[in-house]
């Protein structure tokens, strides 16, 4: 029962980092060392299962797929994806310097962790290593552009947003956002507009069965290198955390109804400001919050 509670927290904790632009659950899942045993279940969704889904080998099915392994994290991601959502909104909405600095710190710290992971650094790993922090970087410089609610467009946004979850250090939050589809699908879990969710779970279950099984060979093959990609995708996405910033350019969401509203479109990095003693603190307490689920993480593997 305690190993359940273990994975279901582990699971919430994930939901809350997906809920956040810029932040991953699939850091959350590295250094609470699980991402390779879900990375495996979810690569699992093969021809086998199909086939033992056709023959009603329902049992069988689920013991293929780690079902209960699945079930119950994936539980504690949707159990905190409808309770943050709203909250998680309004506080970036309202304390933009306070949340963004813990989760600075959350991804700071999450560097070192995963790096560690890193046996051996050679001419492979550190250009795996710059390749990753910059790209994550450019992903993080590319303005949003104004969505759409056609279901085709919810499914692909669903599939890219999916397969950036399942990576640390690229927020599937932030894909949504450049997509302009973060507003509405944040909209339809807070609304619990099941037509909405529904289009884009589509495309996140189509997206996570196929994106898996291609990041399940590169560890099996490539550990070192995967590692180092994912450590500098941790460090690219820096940018987008970073606590201060100014807005340069709006762009006008749902123009001329009621639920009009102004989304950044383009912002820029500024200098610290007189809050640093506040943002300070908080960062420092995202670092801990990755040591301790870390440590967590170690003491239940022993």
């Amino acid at each position: 029962m305690q190993k359940y509670l273990s994975l279901f927290l582990k699971g919430m904790a994930m939901g809350a980092a997906d809920v956040v632009p810029g932040v991953s659950g699939g850091t959350i899942a590295f250094i609470t060392n699980i991402y390779e045993e879900l990375i495996g279940n979810l690569s699992r969704f093969d021809a086998h299962a199909i086939k033992l889904l056709f023959k009603g080998q329902f049992r069988e099915l689920w013991t293929h797929i780690g079902g209960t392994f699945l079930a119950v994290l994936f539980a504690g991601i949707i159990t905190s994806v409808l309770s943050l959502a709203s909250i998680l909104g309004h506080s970036i909405e309202h304390y933009p310097t306070a949340i963004w600095s813990f989760f600075f710190g959350l991804v700071f710290a999450s560097i070192f962790i995963v790096g560690r992971n890193i046996t051996q650094w050679g001419t492979s790993q550190i250009l795996s290593f710059v390749i990753g922090t910059d790209i994550a970087y450019w992903v993080t410089t590319l303005p949003a552009v104004g969505g759409t609610e056609h279901p085709f467009y919810l499914i692909l946004c669903g599939a890219l947003a999916i397969c950036a979850m399942i990576l640390p250090g690229i927020s599937g939050s932030f894909i949504l956002l450049l997509l302009g589809a973060y507003a509405t699908v944040l909209s339809a879990v807070s609304d619990r507009n099941l037509l909405i969710i529904s289009y884009v779970g589509i495309g996140a279950v189509a997206g996570l069965i196929s994106f898996t099984k291609a990041l399940k060979w590169i560890f099996e093959h490539h550990y070192s290198i995967a590692v180092a990609l994912l450590s500098g995708f941790l460090l690219g996405s820096l940018n987008k955390l970073w606590p201060w910033k100014w807005v340069v350019k709006y762009y006008v969401k749902n123009e001329g109804t009621p639920k009009e509203e102004y989304v950044p479109l383009i912002t820029q990095n500024l200098a610290p400001g007189a809050d640093w003693t506040l943002a300070l603190p908080l960062a420092i307490a995202g670092a801990l919050v990755v040591f301790g689920l870390e440590w967590a993480g170690k003491l239940k593997r022993a």
